[in-house]
């Protein structure tokens, strides 16, 4: 009876989730319009303990509207990425804003998983060598 009950939950969550594009975590709209170009804001003076999110063009589900820039509280060991339009598929897709754990370079890469432990420059997920400090 568990077992039935537990493959029933599992069939159901499959087939809820197979009609959900992959993307829809990461990206909020998929539209057809390309964005206007960005509008130019006067940044304000740096705020201590805040970081601040420039505007962006967001979608308001007939035209994209002007979202203004604003400040969002810093989270320590974390870096924001701003909301950002890039173009997949044939489509314009809003790359939501979020926070990304140490990702100083900003490539998508956790530092913790991109770090260069011998120091030679380079990141240990492209060095065939990653404990050998001589350069190459």
């Amino acid at each position: 009876m568990v077992k039935t009950l537990l493959a029933a939950a599992v069939t159901a969550a499959a087939i809820g989730t197979a009609a959900i594009p992959a993307h829809a975590v990461t990206y909020g709209v998929a539209i057809d319009v390309a964005p206007p170009a960005p509008r130019v804001e006067a940044v304000p003076a740096p705020r201590r303990g805040w970081t601040w999110v420039p505007g962006y063009w967001g979608w308001n589900g007939r035209r994209h509207a002007w979202v203004a820039g604003s400040w969002v509280h810093e989270r320590r060991g974390y870096v924001y990425n701003r909301p950002e339009w890039v173009q997949r598929n044939g489509h314009w897709e809003l790359r939501r804003g979020a926070w990304a754990r140490g990702d100083r370079d900003h490539d998508g890469v956790p530092n913790r998983v991109d770090r260069d432990r011998d120091g030679d420059g380079v990141p240990n997920r492209a060095d065939r060598a990653p404990n050998n400090s001589r350069r190459h």
